[in-house]
């Protein structure tokens, strides 16, 4: 390169980490280690082949961030409107619908494919999955309950795993499944508490919006209890020892310290509960089950 050119990122690139960043793509990390973990607990002996791992991992990108991006599309006029959320990707202007629509067909795309290659039941299931998670977008206008919608989408990704290695079902996902409704339910009614008043203003719905904030970590809490409990009964069911349950007392000491954090009288701390708590609790989980398989 010659002396006093700039090496400029070009519109392209910037559109497309805009994109990323607007989708939170980093945040697929609540998620995906725990589908890993159910590929994991899927396979009698050994690793899941390398195929399956990659394919699992590209469906998990699809159907999350097609997922989020629709979120964008359906919540546009509510992001503009909410000081929290104005500064938002599409509310700026920095993309337009049609190129997150893009975005939103590339990813189910991506997912329907990868979907396909795990299996014929994983494939046949693949638009009712989609189809619930981008359900979830539009639950917040009716109902109180739309993070327990929210659980439910991204509990699908321990059961799709599962089904991607085995093509059937069994106890042991159904029961992580549940785990992550209760467990990302919880973490999403903390999340909530920031726009209780801007959602009672906009007609819209959530377990503080009815509840009252202090009522709803108390909801919160009792949901991660829950997960915990359900954690420890599959534990039992899969045979797990000392390594899974190391893992699960750090994950009780992850949630009782991100309940900490979190005060009716002080929300300041709500991001640092919601993004960094809880991406932690579900990378300690599968390393506490990948060790506890090849080593304990």
């Amino acid at each position: 390169m010659q002396a006093g050119v700039i090496n400029k990122r070009s519109p392209g690139d910037a559109k497309i980490v805009t994109i990323l960043t607007m989708v939170k793509f980093s945040h697929t990390i609540f998620a995906l280690p725990m589908a890993l973990m159910s590929a994991l607990l899927a396979v009698s002996g050994g690793w899941p082949s390398a195929e399956k791992l990659i394919l699992i991992v590209l469906a998990m990108i699809g159907a999350r961030n097609g997922a989020m991006a629709f979120n964008r599309l359906a919540d546009e006029k509510f992001d503009a409107a909410n000081p929290r959320t104005k500064d938002r990707a599409l509310p700026q202007g920095k993309l337009t619908r049609q190129q997150i629509w893009w975005f939103v067909i590339f990813c189910s795309l991506l997912f329907f494919a990868a979907a396909y290659f795990l299996g014929r039941l994983a494939f046949y299931l693949s638009p009712l999955a989609l189809a619930i998670i981008f359900f979830y977008s539009y639950t917040k206008r009716f109902t109180h309950y739309a993070h327990i919608v929210l659980g439910i989408s991204l509990g699908l990704a321990p059961m799709g795993a599962w089904i991607g290695i085995r093509d059937s079902l069994d106890l042991i996902p159904l029961l992580l499944g549940i785990t992550v409704i209760f467990w990302v339910a919880g973490f999403d009614i903390i999340y909530a508490c920031q726009d209780t008043e801007f959602d009672t203003r906009a007609g819209l719905h959530s377990v503080p919006q009815y509840f009252g904030v202090r009522r709803a970590l108390i909801i919160s809490a009792v949901f991660h209890l829950i997960t915990l409990g359900l954690l420890y009964w599959i534990k039992t069911l899969a045979g797990l020892g000392i390594f899974y349950s190391l893992a699960w007392m750090s994950v009780a000491g992850l949630l009782t310290y991100e309940h900490c954090l979190v005060k009716p009288n002080d929300l300041k701390h709500v991001n640092q509960a919601f993004a960094i708590v809880n991406g932690m609790v579900s990378v300690v989980l599968f390393f506490g089950t990948l060790l506890d398989r090849f080593y304990g």
